[in-house]
Parts: structure tokens; sequence; C-alpha cells
């Protein structure tokens, strides 16, 4: 590569990064949390998983509930069971039966199928919706309407499109040493060199993961609010429905309209599920929805998927219609479901890592830390080149306090997100308000702190210690509280609950050891720095 290529390329690479810095460290360091997601959940309410599947649950108390507060004729009902959980959330929309008292009123709800009872959306809150929301800026929604899309939204898919330049940039800034990189590592080297190694080397190694998030994480922010309502203005001239149907993939479905016909009879979900189950060969039931309730029109919507095991790309819909009898299988999950669906569900799996299992999930949650890690010493690597004599002082200070914040805000949610962690086992029914609170106000508080430091190997020295301290009293508060130490969950199979105590046994012993890295290569950069001014 000539001089003039590989400039641009550098230029580029480094612009696009640091511009992005702190919000695609944001959405590393959350996503990562966000493959535990369930666990997590579980864990914070101390409800572990044990043994469930949507044909294990009995309906009645959760229909009768609905139906005694609001009324079900004419409306519709939609439960979706939550992967790895024994929550089901559901969704009750307004009537199409005007007369009804409460006509108007929808609800959106969780239900807990071991102690039969129901919540809503905010009491239910957890840190685990909290980081996952986090990773693709969900909180930022409502600060500006920009029309075309969610505000956090787009500027999440943003980052993730301009994430794709910095990739594809550095990996030709490196393209020719990317074998030498991809072995080099020298921890016992001064600091510059191992930021610099660390940068390179994971830069290389975790590349095509990186690449996945990137291009699937643009992919579902900028794709339907951005590309769609383009096709759909230019192609369509803004007719939503007829686009919608086109691209839907139930495009061969019969549409049910409500009839105004009340009929009495009500529905046994179980009978219907337990017929799905043996028709598809026992599926994995995703949602359950009763549309038109009461009314002739009343369907039973029921769609689910193959195990991973059988196969990974599946997808299956079928509809009974109650009052005529009839049955309209959609999409069978046990056959090829189309290359559109395909696609869609591949892109997912990719980039939530659920086609596997545990194994799977860890090695993701280790390649987004991995991410972390190269926005940080890239962060570095920026600052001491840029920390020269020939720069003008201005300059160097402008550069000095812009990383400092930069690692305020970023090293700061280790220690932050760890004390939420212990925040919610203290107060688990706190709900969105108190995580809210919580984790935005302490994250500030902190990031000013160290902002103040004005030191950036103490901000990353500090963050290291006191988020391991705080991170390893996490199992000892969970046990204290409920009772489940690690052996008690080991001994009753709770492995939602045990896998997150055994996460910050494991997590703050590695920070301790990065610490004790770190700590030691500077006092061994400030002994060799005293003995030359001795001299």
């Amino acid at each position: 590569m000539n001089i003039k290529n590989y400039n641009k390329y550098f230029h580029l690479h480094t612009i696009s990064g640091i511009i992005i810095t702190v919000l695609l460290y944001i959405i590393f360091f959350a996503g990562s949390f966000s493959f535990f997601k369930t666990e997590i959940d579980n864990w914070q309410n101390n409800r572990p998983q044990q043994k469930f599947t949507a044909a294990s649950v009995s309906y009645n108390t959760l229909l009768d509930s609905i139906d005694t507060q609001y009324g079900l004729q004419g409306r519709n009902v939609s439960l979706r069971f939550i992967d790895n959980s024994r929550i089901i959330g559901y969704n009750v929309s307004t009537s199409q039966d005007t007369l009804l008292p409460k006509a108007k009123e929808r609800n959106f709800g969780i239900y807990d199928t071991t102690t039969k009872e129901n919540y809503t959306y905010e009491e239910t809150y957890s840190l685990g919706e909290f980081l996952y929301r986090l990773h693709f800026l969900a909180q930022l929604n409502g600060l500006v309407n920009i029309h075309i899309s969610p505000f956090g939204y787009f500027v999440a898919g943003l980052v993730a499109f301009i994430y794709i330049f910095a990739l594809i940039t550095g990996l030709l800034v490196h393209w020719q040493k990317i074998v030498s990189n991809f072995y080099v590592f020298r921890p016992w080297e001064k600091l510059k060199t191992v930021w610099t190694d660390l940068h390179t080397a994971l830069g290389v190694i975790t590349f095509p993961f990186q690449l996945i998030f990137a291009i699937t994480g643009a992919y579902f922010l900028l794709n339907y609010r951005i590309i769609g309502a383009t096709i759909m203005a230019l192609g369509y001239g803004g007719d939503a429905d007829k686009f919608n149907n086109d691209v839907s993939l139930d495009r061969g479905a019969k549409e049910i309209v409500y009839q105004h016909k009340p009929i009495d009879q009500k529905i046994d979900l179980n009978y219907y599920i337990d017929q799905t189950v043996k028709r598809w060969d026992n599926p994995v039931i995703s949602n359950v929805s009763i549309i038109n309730y009461g009314d002739e029109s009343m369907a039973v919507s029921i769609s689910g998927r193959a195990e991973n095991s059988k196969q990974l790309n599946s997808r299956g819909e079928i509809k009974y219609h109650i009052y005529t009898g009839e049955v309209e299988e959609i999409n069978n999950p046990n056959v090829d479901p189309g290359y559109t669906y395909t696609f869609a569900n591949l892109v997912y799996l990719l980039h939530f890592g659920s086609f596997g299992g545990y194994a799977t999930r860890i090695v993701y949650f280790l390649v987004g830390i991995a991410g972390c890690v190269v926005i940080i010493s890239g962060v570095l690597i920026w600052l001491v080149a840029r920390d020269k004599k020939n720069v003008p002082e201005h300059k160097r200070k402008f550069n000095f306090w812009l990383a400092n914040i930069y690692m305020a805000i970023c090293l700061s949610m280790y220690p932050v997100t760890a004390l939420t962690f212990i925040a919610v086992k203290l107060n688990p029914s706190g709900g969105q308000g108190f995580i809210y609170s919580f984790y935005f106000w302490t994250w500030l508080a902190v990031t000013v702190l160290l902002c103040f430091r004005r030191n950036i190997y103490k901000i990353n020295r500090d963050c290291l210690l006191v988020g391991s301290i705080i991170g390893i009293t996490i199992p000892i508060f969970n046990g204290v509280m409920t009772g489940n130490w690690i052996w008690v969950s080991w001994a009753n199979h709770y492995t939602d609950i045990l896998i997150i105590d055994l996460f910050w046994i494991i997590v703050p012993i590695t920070t301790l050891y990065a610490w004790k890295l770190v700590r030691d290569k500077h006092e061994k950069k400030q002994n060799a720095e005293i003995e030359t001014a001795a001299e």
C-alpha cells in the first residue's frame, strides 16, 4: 500500500473512531451484559426459571384476571414467552365492542406463572432490561423528536454505521501486518506498547465478530425506519398499508375481521397449545394470541420454532378459528421458512448469539468486552500520538481533556454497574424509576469526580479496583438477602442465578489482576524516570 492511501485510511480510521468512542463503548459494555438479560432479571428478583414450557402453564387464572379487570369481549390478547424465564409478557388491546365499560383501556403487563401474580411493566422493570435497552440508547428516545426514527435508535444505528467504516479502515491500515499483529502481545513492555498491542491484536482477532455486530446493529436500527421509509415514499407513494403488506412474512394469511356477532364460548388455550405441540413435534412456543375474543371471528394464533438442534432457521404459525373449527397453518417450523424469514432471523441470531447455549453467549460476552478494550486502548494511543512537544499547548490541553472525559465516562460504567447490581438486590421491586435514578445519577457523580482527578492512569486504576471490590461482594449480598448462596443454587439447579453469582466472582478477580498489572507497570515507569533524573 502506498503511503498516500495508508494516510487516508489511517486518518479516516482515527477520526471515525474518536467521534463515536463514548457511545460505542456504552453500546458494547451494556450489550455485553445483555447476553445474560434474562439471567440478570431472574437473579434480581430471586425468580429461578426451573422447568418451564408453554404447555405447562394454566392460562385460566390470567384470562379470568384480565376479564375481571377490563372485560375480554372484543379484545386481542397477546402472550409472549421469554426465553429462559417463567415470566410471560401479555398485551391487552382496546375492545372493538364500544359498549364495553372499559373498551378504550388497554394494558401491558407481566405474569409470573409460579406465583400467579400480575405486574405492570414499570413494576417489573429490571436491571437486565435497562442494560439491554441502554445498548441501543433507548433511554435517549424522548430527548429529541426527529420524526424519521426514535432519537436514541437513530443515534445508535448511526454509531453502528460509522463503526463499519472504522473497522474496515482499521483492517486496511493493519493489513500488511495482519499475521504478525495477530500474535504480537508484549505485556511486559512499556504502557504505550501494551495499549498498542491490545488495540491491534484484539482488534484483529475479534474483527469478524465486531463487523457482525456493526452490520447487524445498523440493520436493526436503520433498516425499517430510514431505508424502509424511503422505499415506501418512492416506490409506494407513501402507501404504508400496501408496503407493509408486501414485506410482511404473512402475506398468505387470511385477514380476521371483527363481525360484531357475540358467542358465549370460553377458550381453553392449553388445548390448542397441546394440539400444536403434537402437530409440530414438540416445538418451542414463543407467542400465543387470542384475536377478537368472544366474537364469531375469534381465533387463536400460535407461533413457535423448532429446537435449534433440529433446525437453526425455523418459523411456525398456526391459527385456530374457534367458531368454524377451521385450522389455518400459515407456516410449519419443520419446513423451509423461505428466504425473507431466513435472512431476518439469521441477522437476529448472529447479533444476539441466541443460536447456542451458555458457551456461545460467554464467547459473545468476551468479544464484547474485548471491543471495550479496543476502544479504550485506541483513545490512549490517540492521546499519546498527539502529546508531543511540537503540538501547540492549547491543542495538547484540549486533547488531554477530551481523553480524560472519555475515560471517566467509559471506565466508570464498571463500578457503577456493579453497584447497581447491589442496589437492585436490596430493592428488587424498585422498578424503572429507581433504576433510572440510581444508575444515571451515580454514573454522573462518579464521572465528574473522575474528571477532576485529571489523571487518566488513576481513573483506570481506581475504576478497576473499586469495581472489583464492589463486584466480589455481589454474590455475598445475594446470599444474605435470598439465602441462595452459590452452593444452594448449585444444589437446586438454579442455573440462571448461579451463573450471575459466578460471573461476579470471575470478572472481579480478572479485573483485580488487571489493576495489579496496571499499577505495577506505572510504578516501574515512575522508578525508571526517577533513576534517569538522578543520573
